[in-house]
């Protein structure tokens, strides 16, 4: 009895052990399925390519100059704009501030539904730039051919980028912009926005203007679509950004053709651009290096123009004539610079240069002016740009526009604290931010403002202790 009794409970323990070990294998089992599952999502399979992501901006692995079509970017979608642009106000930059200068590039982050700005001077810009499209087209628009070794050709970003403004405005003003579409493709790459069909031509509505864009010269229907001025910046080998394209029509005070196959930095030095070279290149190189598809920026800078009032002027301009079409100097400051077709070398001597040569190193004053014109709040303008940067998902080239905006100081001395934010602004710049914005022209309007900003004060409508701003309003 007792035998049978011990082989009894051997049985059962031998069941249980037998059961057990059954358990652990499956859990053994179970869980190097998981890691093996686990290990095969975060492991790339070894037959892809090196390449299976396109290169971005900020890719540490990415050599100079080469750049991946981003073919899964996708512009984020718009609304479109509830006013017609003929009744819209420009928008009242006013970029300075009290107290010191400082140079800075002053980027801010730009929401993609404002790239480009429509209002109703869109058609005073239109009538000026058609008018030096058909005149001077081959100084004003250019492609820089490819600088073998070292940078691309402009061209296929002055495409892509005519496509891209086909879109965005089509989408964000269908009221002013009408387009047609070829069939959409099997090949997505063959297409526009969100598997669209690619656009086939576009119409200017008020304007009644179509441009073909399978035919059409790009750079001319890029400008003629918008109120913005632009350039395309290609990335070398070396590094740096090369002004590859662009279509400069209202510059004001610099020339395409004395930039065009420059990179960056040549650009700002052969301007003399003041303290570009110890307060902004570095900064500079290494932002358009990282620059990335979905961060586009903006930023905002002003000058000061000088501008003979038409009936001054002697002869009188003759009919259909620049300043006949535009006697706001909006494309070329003539009053200022002379005659657009002036040496290049001559006019950058003129606003930046030293005094001449007799004076004493310390002397530092301002070269003297071309003009006669006198500053007063009838003749003198604020002259302020919106910039803005934006990459380009196929082509990698980094497009940067400019708007500009011209407010007679007539305006500006009725608007509650800025006549004496501007003299604060105007009176803090070094002497090389003074000589490269031509100060001595219309320093005689600084009296004229302190009156009106005494005057506000009085008024009630400044406080002499208020100094603050909505920055770049």
């Amino acid at each position: 009895m007792a035998l049978l009794s011990f082989m009894e409970s051997w049985r059962d323990l031998s069941a249980l052990v037998i059961c057990a070990l059954v358990v652990c294998i499956v859990f053994y089992r179970s869980l190097s399925k998981r890691r093996l599952v686990q290990g095969r999502s975060s492991t790339p399979p070894a037959n892809l390519p090196e390449k299976a992501n396109p290169a971005r901006a900020n890719d540490k692995d990415r050599a100079p100059g080469e750049w991946t079509p981003d073919r899964s970017f996708k512009y984020p979608r718009l609304e479109p704009c509830k006013e017609h642009f003929s009744k819209v106000k420009p928008i009242p930059y006013r970029p300075f501030k009290w107290g010191d200068y400082h140079v800075t590039m002053g980027i801010r982050n730009m929401p993609w539904d404002e790239w480009i700005e429509l209002d109703r001077e869109f058609e005073q810009f239109h009538k000026v730039c058609d008018y030096r499209i058909r005149t001077r087209a081959d100084r004003l628009l250019s492609v820089h051919p490819a600088q073998p070794g070292l940078v691309d050709s402009g061209h296929a970003a002055a495409e892509e980028l005519m496509y891209e403004l086909a879109e965005y405005l089509s989408r964000q003003h269908p009221d002013v912009y009408r387009v047609t579409r070829h069939p959409a493709s099997k090949n997505p790459n063959d297409n526009g926005w969100y598997g669209d069909g690619k656009v086939k031509d576009i119409t200017i509505i008020p304007f009644n203007e179509t441009y073909n864009l399978d035919t059409a010269e790009p750079l001319k229907v890029s400008r003629m679509l918008i109120q913005e001025d632009f350039t395309i910046m290609m990335e070398g080998t070396d590094g740096r950004y090369y002004l590859q394209a662009g279509a400069v029509v209202i510059a004001g005070s610099w020339r395409l053709e004395d930039k065009m196959g420059m990179p960056l930095e040549e650009i700002h030095i052969s301007g003399n651009v003041p303290q570009y070279q110890s307060k902004l290149q570095m900064s500079m190189d290494r932002f358009f290096r990282r620059l990335p598809l979905d961060k586009p920026v903006i930023r905002n800078n002003y000058a000061v123009q000088l501008v003979q009032e038409p009936e001054m002027r002697t002869p009188a301009p003759a009919p259909g004539s620049l300043l006949d079409v535009d006697p706001d100097e909006l494309a070329w400051a003539a009053t200022m610079n002379g005659t657009e077709d002036t040496n290049d070398f001559e006019r950058a001597k003129h606003i930046n240069d030293q005094c001449d040569a007799a004076n004493s190193p310390k002397d530092k004053g301002y070269p003297e002016s071309r003009t006669t014109t006198p500053a007063t709040l009838r003749t003198v303008r604020l002259r302020t740009e919106r910039q803005t940067l934006r990459r380009l998902p196929r082509t990698g080239a980094i497009v940067f526009t400019i708007r500009v905006y011209q407010t007679p100081f007539e305006e500006l001395a009725r608007e509650p604290g800025i006549p004496g934010r501007m003299a604060s602004a105007i009176r803090s710049w070094p002497d090389d931010v003074a000589r490269y914005k031509a100060r001595d022209a219309y320093e005689g309007i600084l009296p004229l403002l302190d009156k009106c900003h005494a005057e506000q004060i009085e008024q009630g409508l400044v406080s002499e202790e208020d100094k603050k701003s909505n920055f770049p309003f």
